[in-house]
């Protein structure tokens, strides 16, 4: 843990470091979003937030970084924290530990369509380059907790909208495309993997405190 904490102070309160880290997510973004554009338009407009998940996910945390730049040159004990930013840091959080573990999750149970070994091009691509970045997704969720904090509020909205994106996915159809059928077993996780990451969130961050309005 204290290596990650090292790791928080260096990129998170540094100018370059910070400037560098929200670049990068950008850029993930725009190649998740490469990922689902040929299947955007079958999807009404209104939920492509809940139907390209990895792309949200980094969204959201590019925003609780982006609240750190008032911060600079500051410890990150200094960092602001309010009712708000508590919901800000949970959302990101949390979408970021499920869909870097259920990418992990949905690649395996479809294995033998994915898989292979790391120098044929397809599954470098399709196996090993996305579960590697997106098990990175749950490291860099890791660094909010060090100039973040959550309430019960914030908590309870995040595993219900958790849980309504699961319904979108599975209920309405709408999840990320797969090279397989989902079944009885993907959406089973995943709805486990929503109720997982909102109790890591909860384990994680500390408690805002009722003078900064806890809700």
């Amino acid at each position: 843990m204290a290596t990650l904490e090292r790791y928080a102070r260096r990129y998170l309160e540094d100018g370059p470091n910070l400037a560098w880290l929200l670049v990068v997510n950008v850029l993930a973004i725009l190649v998740g979003v490469q990922f689902y554009v040929e299947t955007l338009p079958e999807v009404p407009v209104y939920l492509w937030p809940f139907y390209a998940d990895s792309p949200a996910a980094l969204f959201l945390v590019t925003l609780s970084l982006v609240t750190l730049l008032p911060n600079l040159g500051r410890s990150l004990g200094d960092a602001p924290q309010n009712r708000a930013l508590a919901y800000l840091h949970t959302l990101a959080f949390a979408w970021l530990v499920k869909y870097g573990i259920w990418t992990f999750v949905s690649l395996n149970l479809g294995f033998s369509a994915y898989f292979g070994p790391p120098w044929n091009p397809d599954a470098f691509w399709a196996y090993w380059f996305i579960i590697v970045t997106h098990l990175g997704f749950v490291a860099e969720a890791y660094l909010l907790p060090y100039f973040g904090a959550t309430t019960r509020g914030a908590l309870a909205t995040t595993l219900v909208a958790l849980l309504a994106n699961d319904a979108i996915d599975y209920l309405f159809g709408f999840h990320p495309p797969l090279r397989y059928e989902p079944g009885l077993l993907l959406p089973a996780a995943t709805v486990a993997l929503s109720v997982l990451a909102v109790a890591a969130a909860a384990r994680a961050f500390g408690r805002l405190s009722s003078a900064d309005g806890s809700v």
